[in-house]
Protein backbone atom coordinates (compact mmCIF):
# COMPACT_ATOMS: atom_id res chain seq x y z
CA UNK A 1 0.00 0.00 0.00
CA UNK A 2 1.37 3.37 -0.94
CA UNK A 3 1.79 5.89 1.90
CA UNK A 4 -0.28 9.09 1.79
CA UNK A 5 2.46 11.02 -0.89
CA UNK A 6 2.22 7.75 -3.17
CA UNK A 7 -1.15 8.17 -3.06
CA UNK A 8 -1.76 11.83 -3.45
CA UNK A 9 0.75 11.02 -6.75
CA UNK A 10 -1.50 8.06 -8.05
CA UNK A 11 -3.80 8.74 -11.31
CA UNK A 12 -7.73 7.40 -10.74
CA UNK A 13 -7.42 4.35 -11.54
CA UNK A 14 -4.66 3.13 -9.12
CA UNK A 15 -5.87 5.73 -6.38
CA UNK A 16 -9.32 3.66 -6.69
CA UNK A 17 -7.65 -0.10 -6.80
CA UNK A 18 -5.47 1.32 -3.45
CA UNK A 19 -8.65 2.40 -1.48
CA UNK A 20 -11.66 0.92 -3.37
CA UNK A 21 -11.95 -1.55 -0.55
CA UNK A 22 -12.56 0.55 2.13
CA UNK A 23 -16.12 0.87 1.24
CA UNK A 24 -17.66 -2.44 0.92
CA UNK A 25 -18.20 -3.09 -2.66
CA UNK A 26 -18.28 0.41 -3.59
CA UNK A 27 -15.27 1.52 -5.21
CA UNK A 28 -16.94 4.60 -6.34
CA UNK A 29 -16.25 6.48 -2.97
CA UNK A 30 -12.39 6.29 -3.90
CA UNK A 31 -12.83 6.64 -7.55
CA UNK A 32 -14.96 10.29 -6.97
CA UNK A 33 -12.98 11.57 -3.87
CA UNK A 34 -9.69 10.91 -6.41
CA UNK A 35 -9.90 14.61 -8.14
CA UNK A 36 -9.94 16.32 -4.58
CA UNK A 37 -6.06 15.39 -3.76
CA UNK A 38 -3.83 16.61 -2.85
CA UNK A 39 -4.99 15.30 0.99
CA UNK A 40 -3.24 16.56 3.96
CA UNK A 41 -2.98 13.28 5.83
CA UNK A 42 -4.83 10.37 6.93
CA UNK A 43 -7.77 12.63 8.61
CA UNK A 44 -8.29 14.67 5.38
CA UNK A 45 -8.29 11.71 3.10
CA UNK A 46 -11.02 9.82 5.56
CA UNK A 47 -12.82 12.95 5.59
CA UNK A 48 -13.39 13.69 2.32
CA UNK A 49 -13.71 10.24 1.39
CA UNK A 50 -16.74 10.26 3.71
CA UNK A 51 -18.07 13.67 2.02
CA UNK A 52 -18.11 11.89 -1.53
CA UNK A 53 -20.14 9.31 0.26
CA UNK A 54 -22.54 11.63 1.89
CA UNK A 55 -23.27 13.88 -1.30
CA UNK A 56 -23.97 10.74 -3.29
CA UNK A 57 -27.66 10.38 -4.07
CA UNK A 58 -29.78 9.02 -1.87
CA UNK A 59 -30.27 5.47 -4.21
CA UNK A 60 -26.50 5.19 -4.44
CA UNK A 61 -26.03 5.52 -0.36
CA UNK A 62 -28.26 2.66 -0.18
CA UNK A 63 -26.67 0.37 -2.30
CA UNK A 64 -23.83 1.21 -0.43
CA UNK A 65 -25.31 0.03 2.81
CA UNK A 66 -26.97 -2.80 0.83
CA UNK A 67 -23.21 -3.78 -0.25
CA UNK A 68 -22.67 -4.94 3.42
CA UNK A 69 -23.18 -8.06 4.88
CA UNK A 70 -25.61 -9.40 7.47
CA UNK A 71 -23.41 -10.18 10.42
CA UNK A 72 -23.11 -14.00 11.08
CA UNK A 73 -25.20 -14.26 7.81
CA UNK A 74 -24.86 -16.51 4.87
CA UNK A 75 -21.77 -15.31 3.32
CA UNK A 76 -19.88 -15.48 6.74
CA UNK A 77 -20.88 -19.35 7.19
CA UNK A 78 -19.77 -19.91 3.64
CA UNK A 79 -16.51 -18.36 3.70
CA UNK A 80 -17.67 -15.67 1.04
CA UNK A 81 -17.47 -12.44 2.68
CA UNK A 82 -14.23 -10.15 1.92
CA UNK A 83 -11.29 -10.20 3.21
CA UNK A 84 -11.90 -7.16 5.47
CA UNK A 85 -15.29 -8.33 6.86
CA UNK A 86 -13.99 -11.72 7.84
CA UNK A 87 -11.42 -10.37 9.86
CA UNK A 88 -14.07 -7.75 11.63
CA UNK A 89 -16.57 -9.87 12.09
CA UNK A 90 -14.21 -12.30 13.97
CA UNK A 91 -12.75 -9.22 15.88
CA UNK A 92 -16.60 -9.09 17.87
CA UNK A 93 -16.56 -12.65 18.28
CA UNK A 94 -18.72 -13.39 15.61
CA UNK A 95 -17.21 -16.22 14.50
CA UNK A 96 -17.43 -17.85 17.78
CA UNK A 97 -21.27 -17.38 17.91
CA UNK A 98 -23.27 -20.59 19.59
CA UNK A 99 -25.66 -22.05 18.06
CA UNK A 100 -28.52 -19.93 19.83
CA UNK A 101 -26.51 -17.23 19.48
CA UNK A 102 -26.03 -17.52 15.74
CA UNK A 103 -29.84 -18.42 15.63
CA UNK A 104 -30.57 -15.06 17.24
CA UNK A 105 -28.89 -12.85 15.23
CA UNK A 106 -29.95 -14.31 12.38
CA UNK A 107 -33.54 -13.55 13.50
CA UNK A 108 -32.44 -9.96 14.36
CA UNK A 109 -31.05 -9.67 10.77
CA UNK A 110 -34.24 -10.90 9.12
CA UNK A 111 -35.99 -8.16 11.49
CA UNK A 112 -34.15 -5.74 10.36
CA UNK A 113 -34.06 -6.63 6.95
CA UNK A 114 -37.10 -6.69 7.26
CA UNK A 115 -38.51 -3.18 8.85
CA UNK A 116 -35.42 -1.05 7.02
CA UNK A 117 -34.71 -2.90 3.63
CA UNK A 118 -30.85 -2.70 4.59
CA UNK A 119 -28.56 -4.96 6.77
CA UNK A 120 -27.83 -3.81 10.59
CA UNK A 121 -24.39 -2.74 9.87
CA UNK A 122 -22.43 -1.67 13.06
CA UNK A 123 -18.42 -1.50 13.09
CA UNK A 124 -18.08 -4.44 14.87
CA UNK A 125 -14.04 -3.94 15.21
CA UNK A 126 -15.50 -1.21 17.76
CA UNK A 127 -17.60 -3.42 19.77
CA UNK A 128 -18.44 -7.53 20.82
CA UNK A 129 -20.61 -9.83 20.24
CA UNK A 130 -22.89 -8.52 23.60
CA UNK A 131 -22.74 -4.77 22.46
CA UNK A 132 -23.61 -6.07 18.59
CA UNK A 133 -26.54 -8.00 19.94
CA UNK A 134 -28.35 -5.78 22.18
CA UNK A 135 -27.55 -3.00 19.55
CA UNK A 136 -29.47 -4.86 16.71
CA UNK A 137 -32.13 -5.29 19.20
CA UNK A 138 -32.58 -2.04 20.29
CA UNK A 139 -32.09 -0.16 16.75
CA UNK A 140 -34.85 -2.22 14.97
CA UNK A 141 -37.21 0.29 16.86
CA UNK A 142 -35.43 3.06 15.56
CA UNK A 143 -37.13 5.08 12.74
CA UNK A 144 -36.36 4.32 9.25
CA UNK A 145 -34.59 7.59 8.44
CA UNK A 146 -32.47 7.47 11.95
CA UNK A 147 -31.27 3.90 10.79
CA UNK A 148 -30.10 5.29 7.60
CA UNK A 149 -28.19 7.80 9.08
CA UNK A 150 -27.06 5.62 11.57
CA UNK A 151 -25.72 2.85 9.00
CA UNK A 152 -23.88 5.88 7.38
CA UNK A 153 -22.32 6.83 9.98
CA UNK A 154 -20.83 3.32 11.15
CA UNK A 155 -19.77 2.93 7.36
CA UNK A 156 -17.44 5.63 7.83
CA UNK A 157 -15.84 4.19 11.25
CA UNK A 158 -15.46 1.35 8.91
CA UNK A 159 -13.53 3.01 6.74
CA UNK A 160 -11.79 4.91 8.69
CA UNK A 161 -10.45 2.00 10.28
CA UNK A 162 -9.59 0.04 6.76
CA UNK A 163 -7.75 3.18 5.89
CA UNK A 164 -5.46 3.15 8.98
CA UNK A 165 -4.89 -0.57 8.40
CA UNK A 166 -4.06 0.36 4.68
CA UNK A 167 -1.52 2.51 5.57
CA UNK A 168 0.14 1.08 7.94
CA UNK A 169 1.16 -1.86 5.54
Amino acid sequence: MPNLDQLNALDRAAFTAALGHLFEHSPWVAEETWPKRPFRDPTHLHAELCATMRAAPRERQLALIRAHPDLAGRLAQQNRLTAESTREQASAGLNQLTIAELEGVQKLNAAYLARFGFPFIICARLSNKTAILAAMQSRVGNSPEAEFATALGEIEKIARLRLDDALRT
